[in-house]
């Protein structure tokens, strides 16, 4: 399945490029997001891509891998718009209020892929979207409180970011990808009796 690789590609580029960084050191992660620093908006390519521990990445990789399929898959068409818009939108919303830090990690994309997912299919009425984000938001139900600056060292600023980006996307696109109506058979009935009333 299509949504399956792209998924599992991106995914396998993020851990390439933890790799990455174990071998070229801490330094590298002066590639992130620096907020309201000209310098810092390379930022905004690498920093669903950096990580700062094996624990972070790891906390990323299931819900990301997850959430990524579940868009793709449910919104074939609205996600190759969405996609980059959360990538790059969650990192320059929070480049222009987040703490003068260096913020890293893809949690920002994660929150904003399961909040699309999740209140698109409530707007366009889709159970099965609902489902998969309901199940995902269980598992990682401690997701919630990353929107809140309970832990220093956590960019909840990235976190909220993709949050608030995933929500207003999911009403900007909610008349994409609708599911077909359900047509049932007393409906075609009816329907040809109208016809061969009127022939």
């Amino acid at each position: 399945m299509l949504a399956v690789k792209l998924t599992l590609g991106f995914v396998v580029i993020v851990w390439l490029m933890f790799g990455i960084q174990t071998v070229v050191g801490p330094e590298m992660a002066r590639l992130g997001l620096r907020p309201r620093d000209p310098g810092g908006l390379l930022g905004l390519l690498t920093t669903p891509l950096l990580h700062g521990s094996l624990a972070h990445l790891m906390s990323n990789t299931l819900p990301l891998f997850v959430g990524g399929v579940a868009l793709l898959f449910l919104y074939p068409n609205s996600s190759l718009r969405v996609l980059p818009l959360l990538y790059l939108g969650s990192a320059a919303l929070a480049w222009t209020f987040a703490r003068p830090s260096v913020h890293i990690g893809a949690s920002g994309l994660v929150y904003g892929i399961l909040t699309y997912v999740f209140v698109a299919g409530i707007l366009r009425r889709d159970l099965r979207s609902v489902g998969v984000s309901l199940m995902i938001w269980f598992f990682y139900g401690s997701l919630l409180w990353g929107v809140f600056p309970l832990i220093s060292t956590m960019s909840w600023e990235l976190h909220i970011s993709g949050l608030i980006l995933g929500l207003l996307l999911a009403f900007l696109y909610r008349d994409w990808d609708r599911p077909p109506l359900k047509t049932y058979d007393w409906e075609l009935e009816d329907e040809e009796d109208d016809d061969r009333s009127w022939s």
